[in-house]
């Protein structure tokens, strides 16, 4: 599979996805374990993918949705954006909010949206 699918998969099969330096429980930056403290705290699970492990998704994720930083955070196949949106999204509610919906709207008792 390439990589920009590989990318591609792991945003529309999660979701909320971070693409990010090191693991949420052994962060390798501090722009990343900022970012997953922030999706930690909104109480809900979360997929991850360490771009340090993975070299391709590293050089070319930057590529997928033309953003050149790490970590991204995508939300229902929707990038967010990096820490410092990620951050204020969390600060001002609308992190929680989001992350809550979107994975919400993943459990088999969901209701539609009308």
């Amino acid at each position: 599979m390439d990589v920009l699918e590989r990318i591609d998969e792991a945003v529309k099969n999660n979701p909320v996805v971070v693409f990010m330096k090191g693991t949420p429980q052994l962060p390798q930056c501090g722009f990343s374990s900022r970012t997953a403290q922030a999706l930690m705290g909104c109480g809900e699970e979360f997929a991850y993918v360490n771009v340090l492990t993975d070299p391709e998704i590293f050089q070319n994720l930057p590529r997928y949705a033309d953003w050149p930083t790490f970590p991204q955070v995508y939300i229902n196949g929707e990038l967010i954006g990096g820490c410092d949106i990620t951050l204020e999204m969390f600060e001002n509610g609308e992190l929680q909010t989001a992350v809550k919906e979107a994975v919400a709207a993943t459990k088999p008792d969901a209701e539609p949206e009308a």
